[in-house]
């Protein structure tokens, strides 16, 4: 029975310890080439939704969609800024401002490398998204997109501002 509860304790530990995650020590590129470290994003004291994305996902333009409607709302009630990082190719980044043009994307669009973006922040599939405190400490992710998702993570946010 000690056993038990031992393991239970070691277990509730290490799922708290990753939940109080910090931001990995990477850096993305902004559209026009210059370097932003994943840590600067919450400088400026912000609650930050940084979301992963590329062109060819469906579910990540509609995830990123679905923000844009909510974001000016978010912005002033809970001080929040949207992050959105594409890892697409080099070919296919070429594509990105003329997408974030045509839909009308009104928040920070960066560039990471595919494969050490999924490396430093530990995800197979995207959308993915990160919820992260003013202090940098990713406080929740999900993955995927369904319609309403937003809704859920409105909660997280407004839970985070009080």
């Amino acid at each position: 029975m000690k056993t038990f509860f031992t393991s239970a304790l070691v277990l509730c530990l290490a799922l708290n310890a990753w939940s109080q995650k910090s931001l990995p020590d990477i850096t993305f590129r902004t559209l026009y080439g210059e370097n932003v470290a994943a840590k600067e994003l919450t400088k400026g004291g912000k609650i930050v939704v940084l979301s992963f994305w590329a062109t060819w996902c469906s579910p990540c333009k509609k995830e990123l969609d679905a923000l844009a409607d909510l974001y000016p709302e978010w912005k002033e009630k809970y001080n929040v800024e949207i992050v959105a990082v594409t890892i697409d190719n080099q070919r296919a980044l070429a594509k990105v401002p003329a997408m974030v043009t045509t839909k009308g994307w009104e928040y920070t669009i960066l560039h990471g490398e595919e494969n050490k973006v999924r490396n430093a922040f530990n995800f197979q599939t995207i959308p993915y998204s990160l919820l992260i405190a003013p202090d940098g400490t990713i406080v929740y992710t999900h993955n995927g997109y369904v319609p309403g998702d937003e809704y859920e993570l409105e909660k997280k946010i407004a839970a985070l501002a009080k």
